[in-house]
This record gives structure tokens, sequence and C-alpha cells, in this order.
């Protein structure tokens, strides 16, 4: 029988490129890797374009944010598949002006902070990690805009009280070093940042034990984008979904054997290797429905708790058409 051909979309993460290469493969399909290169962010927005309006593709990379807003409105034209190719913690994305007021997270009790988005993935967990370091993200005043480049555009929606858009012409950067903003969150490192001259610097300047800590208290490593395929592709075949979570799995099995075995991206990455998996086990970035469950509930909880969807979407539901593909 001749293997289904199937074409996603993607970022080049390392733990993808088994299937990439064809070292993985899932069952019964001809799969084909679009990828984005050198870890660009703007080639990474495209694959997550793609992926949803491409009509030469399957699916790919998404927004686990924009595809809990699809399912809270009752738009499954889309079916997500437990695969995180992107997770991140999210103290490390805290930045502030060098030699400004502010000295530790509990300064930032109702101030002024730039954020790229009011409703990415990622910001949803900038808010959930501030509550864990003690703010109510509720008493901030939120600006919303570009990090590096001039803001030139309009929100994707109406913003909600307290949440103001970056005057036109201006980068949240470029207000943060002019005292216009206490701090920015940003997951590119921003140009002006350095963490020993530049006039940007991080809130949390040794971020892994404060994020180490966010994992063993709340038991979360954020995910932020899942695979997602396009329903008419699923439903003439829904034994695709298991497939391909299988062999995205499989892959990321790949990835993490070959880590072990001969970790070279840095001098000390074995080092490096045992702390992590010390503190967060071996499998720390799983994927998968159950190994992901509370997570998932974490980031609806928050998502719902902000406002951003109109009832609490269930982590079931989120994933309803996966788990009925048996």
């Amino acid at each position: 029988m001749a293997e289904l051909p199937i074409s996603l979309t993607c970022a080049d993460y390392a733990r993808v490129m088994p299937l990439a290469t064809g070292e993985v493969k899932p069952e019964g399909i001809a799969l084909t890797m679009i990828l984005s290169s050198r870890g660009s962010w703007p080639g990474r927005a495209e694959m997550l374009r793609r992926a949803v309006q491409d009509p030469a593709v399957q699916g790919g990379e998404w927004s686990m944010a924009q595809y809990l807003y699809r399912i809270d409105k009752g738009d499954r034209r889309f079916v997500g598949l437990p695969v995180f190719p992107l997770r991140n913690f999210t103290a490390r994305d805290l930045y502030i002006r060098r030699g400004g007021p502010i000295r530790k997270a509990a300064d930032l009790a109702g101030k002024r902070i730039g954020m790229y988005s009011y409703t990415a993935s990622g910001s949803i967990w900038y808010r959930h990690f501030l509550r864990f370091v003690g703010l109510d993200p509720t008493t901030i005043q939120w600006w919303i805009g570009e990090i590096d480049t001039p803001w030139s555009a309009p929100t994707d929606q109406k913003l909600p009280a307290g949440v103001n858009a970056a005057p036109p012409g201006r980068s949240l950067s470029e207000m943060l070093i002019a005292g216009e903003l206490e701090a920015i969150y940003s997951p590119p490192r921003p140009q002006a940042y350095h963490p020993k001259a530049g006039p940007i610097v991080r809130v949390f300047p040794e971020f892994r034990y404060i994020e180490q800590e966010y994992f063993l208290k709340t038991g979360a490593f954020p995910p932020q984008h899942l695979i997602v395929l396009r329903r008419e592709a699923w439903e003439a075949n829904p034994w695709i979904a298991r497939s391909l979570t299988e062999a995205f799995s499989a892959a990321n099995d790949c990835f993490t054997a070959a880590q072990k075995g001969f970790p070279y991206a840095t001098p000390w990455l074995e080092a490096e290797l045992e702390d992590t998996v010390a503190v967060m086990g071996e499998d720390f970035h799983a994927f998968g429905f159950e190994r992901n469950r509370a997570q998932i509930d974490a980031f609806a909880d928050e998502a719902f708790r902000l406002g951003l969807t109109r009832r609490r979407v269930t982590t079931d539901e989120y994933f309803a058409d996966f788990l009925r593909g048996g």
C-alpha cells in the first residue's frame, strides 16, 4: 500500500531533525518537513503562518494560544497533536534598564511593562510566572509593541482596559531605555541587552535557579507551540494523528539519545545535561497527552483567568479530536 504524502511546516529545532532527514519515518506516511533555517525568528513566524494558511501543506507548528482561542469559540478547523516542539522558561525573558529603579521582581508591582503580544502563548506563561513570584498581572500597566523595531501596526484585537499600544515609530526597547517603561518581556534578547555593559539587563541574571524553582513548584516547563493538522486531512485519514505523534516522539528520543551519547554542542554541555536531569528528570521535554496534561491545565487556567477565553477549556477538550481518534 502506498504511503500517504503529508507535508508539515516547523522551525528548525534539533528535536525534529530525525524526521526531516528521514532517520525516523511515521508509519504509513511519506512525510515532508518544511523547515525554517538558522533559528530565524521571522522564518519561524512564517512556518507558523503557513501551517494554517498554506493550502499546499497539511499542517505544522502553531501557537498553543491561537489553537486554544479557536477551541473556545467552537472552531475545529484544525486538530491539535500533543507534540510540543517549542518550550521555554520565562524568567530569562524579563528585562530592565541598567541603573533604573527596578532591583527585583517585587519592584514591578503596578509598573509599566512592555510585551510583544497580549495574547500570545509566551505572554500567557509570562503572567503565570509573575504570579509565581508574587506579582498580580492585573496590577501591571501593559504596553504592546515591537521589541527592537518601530511600532507601526495596530494590534490584532481590541486591547483590554489597562493595556496600551506603543506609540507609532517607537520600539519597546527604546521606551525602556528612555524610562518610559520599567521592564520589557521579550523572547529574543533585545539588541541593547548585554550582561556587563549594555543599557538593558535581566531582572534575573542567574535565571536558571528561579526557573528550576518554578519547575519544581509548578511542574511546568512551559510548552508554547504544538503541531496541528488541517481537519480535512485528519478526517480523510484519522490514523495519521497517532502515527505522526509517535513519529515526533521517536525523533525526540533520537535527539535525546544523541545528546547523551555525544554532548558536543558546548564544552560543558554534559555537565549541563546532568544538572537538568537531576532537577527535571530524564524525559524533561516529553511529548504525549498524559505526560503534559497538568501543564496544559495550567495554561488554559491562566488564559481564562486573564479573560482571554470566555470559559475554562479543559485539556480533554483541547485534544478532543486526537483522543477521539483512538
